[in-house]
């Protein structure tokens, strides 16, 4: 795994395209598709994990990127910006309808995108995390003892008890359980929150583990799902005292 984000990018302009992705392979973001068309884009959605979509507004095509937007918004749980030379009251009025989570002029820089991304992503907040983080909802009450875990399309509900080992990977996090293994984007300090705080701990700068599943432990190392996990200095009296308790 890379860890890196992966983008979708909706514009049927073919120079601006290439040099869009141009621009952003080059920050260390992965292009997952590049196309021109409303129905190239379903079906790239349909056939690539995407984390965000950068769309054209107007596609020289009976159906715009407004189209993608709304489509997104009804069928996938990520974050779209619209990417246009339109500025005009009007067509931010209409682009608006479909709640853009950013949106970029034409022409712009490689730092115009950088920030709009970042931005982006730090802002947004998944469906299924909104609720674990308080709103009202009919089945929060009886999560207590899981999470929900996006996977493709589909929210996965996690025990706590089968996750052994969390793995900081640049912007992402490796779940590891008793048998999968899921990437979510988030970092440890926040993910930790959501975690049962009696069983687990964060043990390095890079990961949080399960208390139930080390396997053996020395004054460095724990050992869970036979891989070796370091305990930095910093938590290592924390944890081993808390396992002699």
């Amino acid at each position: 795994m890379t860890g890196k984000v992966k983008i979708l990018i909706v514009e049927d302009n073919v120079i601006i395209a290439d040099d869009m992705q141009e621009m952003l392979e080059d920050i260390g973001y992965e292009v997952v598709d590049n196309v021109i068309s409303y129905e190239a884009a379903i079906e790239a959605l349909a056939s690539n994990q995407v984390d965000l979509a950068l769309l054209d507004v107007m596609l020289a095509t009976e159906k715009t990127g407004i189209d993608v937007g709304r489509y997104i918004r009804s069928n996938y749980d990520i974050p779209f910006i619209f990417v246009t030379s339109n500025s005009d009251k009007a067509t931010v009025e209409k682009a608006k309808l479909v709640s853009p989570n950013n949106y970029v002029v034409k022409p712009f820089e490689q730092g115009d995108l950088f920030t709009a991304i970042e931005i982006t992503l730090s802002n947004f907040t998944p469906s299924a995390a909104k609720e674990e983080e308080g709103e009202e909802t009919s089945t929060s009450s009886l999560l207590n003892d899981s999470i929900f875990i996006k996977k493709q399309n589909l929210f996965h509900r996690v025990y706590f008890t089968d996750i052994q080992f969390i793995k900081a990977d640049n912007v992402y996090l490796e779940i590891n359980t008793v048998d999968k293994k899921f990437l979510v984007r988030s970092s440890l300090k926040d993910y930790i929150s959501k975690l049962p705080d009696n069983k687990f701990f964060r043990v390095h700068k890079s990961y949080i583990i399960n208390i139930d599943h080390i396997q053996a432990l020395n004054s460095k190392d724990v050992v869970i799902k036979d891989e070796l996990i370091p305990i930095s200095k910093e938590f290592r009296d924390f944890i081993l005292s808390s396992l002699n308790q």
